[in-house]
């Protein structure tokens, strides 16, 4: 592992020539160590190894290839500077020093939030978000090892389908639970206190500090930062997890889980508890979930905190989970469903003097990321509404665009049978590959529905028992993608 005093050979680097697998490799080992101390209660040891592991040019390498290609990578922060050219990115690297590093103020823009509020976004400078990145790997094991085990969110092989088999688990037999607290944190990431988090986050705190408290640039003025962390910092998802992790033991000790069948579903700062009574939620689960969250400095909003009956169903992460005559189904929630038609709607709406061609280059993605989502629960028949309503808005847009033509001539033109629909939206042949294809709009339907193995609650990639699992799970991945094509 390269440490600051082998910065020459770094320098003379060039950025196309590196060995990344190697170096993932090398990174991923003192990582398992890092895990490993703090499993075995070694805190000194593995608080070593953290420092090791930011002091090291490898890992450094790693921080600047990701800030230069996730998604905000020409975001621009307070400094207006972007790291474009491979020069840039390896002098990137030169820079990531604790000694002489200092935190610039935060950039905030605002993005409208569903309910018609607004989001705040805080964008760190490029060499800020280098740095989060770099300890950002020094921290995620310790973060994995303390977090709770039905914990789903900001997690590495982790997803909202692992969460939502989970709610099946807890809620689908006669004998589970019927009663369901669903919670929301108010405002979570702005609230959490930077007390807490300075006191208990597993890592370097003079860094963390300088994050904490960098403020925020807004019409030209720099605000203060008393709490919370920056939504749109990279490390902030992980405080956060850290920021609940213990919710489920608190819940667990103060209950008798077996009897009172409370089980917990977190992803992110939205959760659910199971409990046999309504009571139970109310007298025992909710007062420990209250202390919890106010130790660190957080509080369950009111208006989306409430106790359901399993008959009635609740929706949790875009699905609706509900009892139907005793048996559990888990559905799209009708809110996603409209959301989703009414984006597709205005996109077709727009499109009036775009090509066939182009409109279904810009719907395909939206329409498959849409079902690949829902590909995992009873989505069949809402598969074949949204086709549907789809065609519909299809129809509109073709008539539209020739309203001199009849419509036997304008569904000749755009329409095609495939297997047995005959009203599949096309623009015709095109080469790709050497091949000549039809390019076709992609129907929900055409994704199979498959359930869903969920993950070991206890599996995390850092411990080695667990590394011929995650391989056999991705081979699985593998084989289901290359069969569903």
């Amino acid at each position: 592992m390269m440490v600051e005093k082998t910065s020459a050979p770094i320098a003379k680097m060039k950025w196309s020539s590196i060995n990344w697998l190697m170096i993932e490799s090398k990174v991923k080992q003192l990582q398992f160590r890092i895990a490993k101390a703090f499993r075995e209660g070694r805190h000194n040891k593995a608080k070593s190894l953290q420092w090791l592991l930011t002091h090291s040019y490898l890992a450094k390498l790693l921080a600047v290839r990701r800030v230069t290609q996730n998604a905000g990578s020409k975001t621009a922060g307070v400094d207006k500077i972007i790291w474009r050219s491979d020069a840039q990115k390896i002098n990137a690297v030169m820079q990531l020093n604790r000694r002489c590093y200092k935190t610039l103020p935060l950039r905030r823009i605002y993005i409208p939030k569903k309910n018609g509020k607004f989001r705040p976004l805080s964008i760190p400078v490029m060499r800020c978000r280098a740095m989060q990145a770099l300890h950002l790997l020094a921290l995620e094991p310790i973060a994995e090892t303390l977090a709770d085990k039905n914990a789903y969110g900001f997690r590495p092989k982790r997803s909202c389908a692992d969460a939502i088999e989970q709610c099946f688990i807890a809620l689908s037999m006669k004998r589970c639970a019927k009663w369901i607290l669903e919670c929301d944190i108010k405002s979570c990431f702005d609230e959490i206190s930077h007390e807490w988090l300075l006191l208990n986050a597993p890592m370097d705190k003079t860094i963390l500090k300088q994050w904490l408290k960098a403020g925020y640039i807004e019409q030209q003025q720099i605000k203060a930062t008393t709490q919370g962390v920056p939504q749109g910092g990279i490390i902030s998802p992980t405080l956060l997890t850290i920021t609940l992790s213990g919710l489920e033991k608190a819940i667990s000790d103060a209950t008798n889980s077996r009897n009172d069948k409370v089980n917990t579903v977190v992803y992110a700062d939205d959760f659910i508890i199971t409990g046999v009574t309504k009571e139970i939620l109310e007298q025992k689960v909710k007062p420990i979930i209250v202390g919890f969250l106010k130790e660190r400095g957080l509080e369950l909003s009111e208006e989306k905190t409430i106790i359901t009956h399993i008959d009635r169903g609740f929706d949790f992460l875009g699905h609706n989970v509900r009892k139907y005559n005793g048996k559990l189904l888990i559905k799209p929630a009708k809110k996603n469903v409209k959301e989703f038609l009414t984006n597709i709607r205005d996109i077709i709406k727009r499109a009036k003097a775009t090509s066939a061609s182009d409109l279904i280059n810009i719907l395909n993605p939206k329409i498959r990321g849409w079902a690949n989502y829902y590909r995992h629960v009873v989505s069949k028949a809402i598969f074949s509404k949204v086709d549907n309503d789809i065609y519909l808005a299809i129809w509109k847009w073709a008539v539209r665009r020739h309203r001199n033509k009849g419509r036997h001539w304008i569904a000749k033109k755009y329409f095609c049978t495939v297997g047995g629909d005959n009203w599949v939206f096309n623009s015709g042949t095109v080469s790709h590959q050497g091949q000549t294809k039809v390019l076709r709009l992609l129907n929900a339907n055409d994704v199979p529905i498959r359930r869903h193995i969920k993950i070991r609650a206890e599996a995390t990639i850092f411990d080695p028992k667990y590394k011929d699992y995650f391989a056999r799970r991705e081979m699985f991945k593998h084989t289901v993608r290359s069969t569903t094509k």
